[in-house]
Parts: structure tokens; sequence; C-alpha cells
């Protein structure tokens, strides 16, 4: 082959290489994904664009208490996503306050800071339920960047009438186009099949098969491949998140004070939970002068 020849299938190689970039680029900028430093971000559904959060609020994966196992289970699904190996959609239902959304933030905050080994960022999208309609955009968008990306739906529900479950269900599992290799759905839900109670009773009393429009409701938990339950705490857990929290953040105060108050608090709210826990905390730091 001449010298000729060569150059010219050089330039006809380095042509098309600077044609796919700029084809990347231009797929980049309609998009208007753009990462800064930050790990974390909130998809922001009307200008299609993802807001940085630099400052997030997260507690210490130490400080969440009565959820050891579930904890273990979503570290690890998660550890390997960000390792680039098979991992699951994750559900997390069940009783509120009981730390169902710090325990995703906390597992992204640790994996981030310490256990990432792969190479990869592992970025952390918030997006709201009633935008879940552009998550195929979000999607599209994400899958040419590299980086790994779990996209994290708060509260996830649906009312009467609401259809938008049904795009969701083809997104999770089961679509033509199925969701990009780098990106894992998790989401929080106080219902184990996310459906409002009602909501599937209506589906029974009117359709001609009840059990198969039941199915089609609550198919949509299938989904996820990850069920993890949370459930109330009693009250010896109840009381370690309280000392959990007291003992991180240094506030002095004796045990015997500490726990007459704790159970006061618990009897006026009418419930024991993390969240009850560190709203008690919070009052005793402020009582303190301290500022948590």
């Amino acid at each position: 082959m001449s010298e000729k020849l060569q150059l010219n299938e050089i330039n006809s190689s380095l042509l098309r290489i600077a044609n796919s970039l700029e084809k990347l680029n231009e797929r980049q900028k309609k998009s208007k994904i753009f990462l800064t430093k930050s790990n974390c971000y909130f998809w922001e559904n009307e200008s299609k664009s993802l807001v940085a959060i630099d400052n997030i609020a997260f507690i210490e994966l130490s400080l969440l208490k009565g959820i050891d196992k579930t904890r273990d289970i979503l570290m690890q699904n998660t550890k390997q996503f960000a390792s680039g190996f098979s991992a699951n959609n994750a559900l997390l239902w069940g009783a509120r306050g009981m730390g169902k959304s710090s325990l995703i933030k906390a597992v992204h905050a640790k994996i981030c800071n310490n256990d990432n080994q792969s190479g990869k960022r592992l970025i952390l999208i918030e997006i709201n339920r009633e935008d879940l309609v552009s998550l195929p955009h979000l999607m599209r968008s994400i899958a040419i960047i590299n980086a790994q990306f779990l996209v994290f739906c708060d509260d996830l529900s649906f009312d009467k009438d609401e259809t938008s479950y049904k795009s969701l269900k083809t997104i999770l599992d089961g679509g033509l186009e199925g969701r990009p290799k780098n990106m894992l759905f998790y989401a929080t839900s106080n219902r184990r099949h996310i459906m409002a109670r009602d909501m599937i009773d209506n589906e029974k009393s009117t359709a001609i098969n009840p059990n198969e429009a039941v199915e089609e409701k609550i198919s949509l938990s299938d989904r996820f491949g990850l069920w993890l339950g949370f459930h109330s705490c009693d009250q010896d857990t109840y009381l370690e998140m309280i000392r959990s929290y007291i003992d991180y953040y240094a506030v002095e105060i004796d045990d015997k004070t500490l726990k007459a108050k704790a159970i006061e608090w618990s009897m006026t709210r009418g419930a024991r939970s993390g969240r009850v826990a560190i709203q008690f905390v919070r009052q005793i730091a402020g009582e303190k002068k301290i500022a948590l």
C-alpha cells in the first residue's frame, strides 16, 4: 500500500472520529445535561436540565438504627451498580419516618466518599413523582455520559385515575428501549404496591375480570427487583436512635433525663421513628443552645 493511500485512510478515519465527536457534543448541548463537580442533582422537568445540589442534606449511615439488614442489602446492590455490575431497581416501602429516603442518600454518600473503586462517578438524581413523564428524556440524556446514575423518586404513589404508572412500568422493565445500563431507579413509598387501597378496590368493582385489573395495578411494584420493608420501631430501638444522635452531636444530657424526655416526646407525637428521634434531638440541642 502506498504512503499516499495510507495517509488518505488515516485522514478519512480522523474525519469520521471528528464527526462522531461533533454529533455527541451536539446531543449533549441539546439535552442540557451538564455535570459540575457535584455528585447530586435535581431533575428540572420544565427546562429538561439538571440542577446541581452542592450541599446535600444526608445523615451518616452509621446513625441509621434498626434497619441493619435493609441497609446492608441496599449498600451491596448499590456497590455492584457503582462498579458497573448487575444490580436491581429498588423499592423502599413501609412506615413513615423510618429512614427510607435517608438510607438512599446515606448509601450514596458513603460510596462516593469511601467505597467507590470503579473509577466512575456515582451520580444521584432526584426526580419528582409528577415529573416521571419526562423520565424517558432524562434516560436518553444520561445514557451517553460516562458515569453511573441513581435516579431517585421520593414518596412514589399513584391515586385514582392516574395512568402515568403505565409509562413507568415500561421504563423500568420490558420496553423496547429499556433503561440505560448506567442508570438504576430507586423509589420510596408508604405503600408496598404503590397504589392506594381504594384505587385497587375500585378496579375490582368496575372491571370485567377483577383479578386481571388488580394485577395490572400492582404489577408496577414487581418491576423492582428489591423490595425493602421498613416497619415501626419499638421503644428500645427508638431510644438507641436518640442516644446515637446525642453522642454524634456531643449534646450533654444525663441518661435518666434523656430517656424520660424522649418517651414523653414520642407520646405527644403518637409515634416512634427515626424522624421523631431526630426532631427530639434538635429540640434538646436547641434548648442547650447547640446548632446541629
